[in-house]
């Protein structure tokens, strides 16, 4: 499907651009939570047909990152996702990551510290050669949320091959808008709020199946049974033997919104996605004096931004002291426009 006959499926207000903190939703992904809700309130469906909508999100995202879908687990959070993987740890670890990492793909790693584990924090532009013998684990931001940046995907995992290191990614403001191959890393968690367009709750990771040999279920429930249906009493223990045994029983109404616009990114595409989001935000910069980058999400300091484009009902976001805007598939070249018109005013 082309965007722009998809377009017509948003229904923003003018002016949004701000997907870095939250994606809008689809109709189809609108309507199918309305009925859900709706079905809810009377008692009138059988909550196993809200859960089909968990499998085709998580088969959905398989194809988006280019995995087997037998190697995605489904969560609630992305730190939560990455739990097991720091839990896996052992002793005496050393884990290194940027120092401006989201804290969610920061504090899993930090409270390891009381059993020994260290984490090192680096300069982003300076990971690869922080990334030595004495590193077990590299954990990083695929695209940071503070100002867009995008990481050397490729270099960054090529380095901690060369000395035997894990890797560790948070995808989550980048699936959805740049296309990536999530095999490479041996973690990879997404919370798909943002560019997923799903509600708040949904979040997936990738396990490599070598690694998930080393992890240990902790919070074993029984949706990651090998039978979920056959799971809800008693011993023995029986789990998947997949990366569902990591699953987390789903709030059911947030997947029943996220497959539909899941499945809706696969039928556009992800490099149509990624070609249309980052011409907007180059729009943006070149308007503004900048150079173009390559990046959906771009920050720029201008004195009394934050005012100006609220006066004139655009919605962006300020981090790290700087106004960060954020362009996707419901953005348009007038909602670019009027904040340009709104900060050289």
């Amino acid at each position: 499907m082309e965007i722009d006959k998809a377009q017509h499926l948003w229904q923003p207000q003018p002016g949004w651009l701000n997907t870095a903190s939250y994606g809008l939703p689809p109709d189809p992904a609108w309507e199918a939570l309305q009925e859900a809700l709706a079905g809810w309130r009377v008692g009138g469906v059988a909550w196993e047909s809200w859960d089909t909508a968990t499998s085709r999100s998580r088969s959905a995202f398989a194809r988006l990152a280019g995995v087997p879908s037998e190697d995605v687990a489904v969560g609630s959070t992305a730190s939560q996702l990455l739990a097991p993987v720091a839990a896996t740890l052992p002793t005496g670890a050393t884990v290194v990551v940027p120092e401006v990492e989201f804290t969610s793909n920061l504090f899993p790693w930090l409270v390891q510290e009381e059993r020994g584990v260290r984490v090192r924090t680096v300069p982003l532009a300076g990971l690869m050669e922080a990334i030595d013998d004495e590193t077990d684990l590299v954990a990083f931001s695929l695209v940071q949320s503070s100002d867009g940046a995008v990481a050397p995907y490729e270099e960054i995992v090529a380095a901690a091959r060369a000395h035997s290191a894990l890797v560790a990614v948070d995808a989550t403001q980048a699936c959805g808008w740049l296309p990536f191959d999530a095999g490479l890393a041996d973690a990879v968690v997404v919370a798909a709020y943002k560019w997923l367009m799903a509600p708040r709750g949904v979040a997936l990771a990738y396990y490599a199946p070598h690694l998930r040999g080393r992890m240990r279920p902790d919070a074993a429930n029984w949706y990651a049974g090998a039978d979920p249906y056959a799971a809800f009493y008693g011993p023995p223990l029986r789990l998947a033997e997949d990366a569902r045994r990591f699953d987390i029983s789903p709030a059911w109404f947030s997947w029943v919104g996220a497959a539909p616009a899941l499945e809706l990114l696969l039928e556009i595409g992800v490099p149509a996605v990624h070609e249309y989001n980052v011409a907007l935000a180059n729009r943006f910069l070149t308007g503004l004096g900048q150079p173009p980058g390559d990046s959906a999400i771009v920050t720029v300091e201008v004195a009394g931004a934050q005012e100006k484009l609220a006066r004139a009902g655009v919605r962006a976001a300020v981090r790290a002291g700087r106004v960060r805007a954020s362009f996707h598939l419901y953005s348009t070249e007038a909602d670019v426009d009027l904040a340009l018109d709104a900060l050289t005013s």
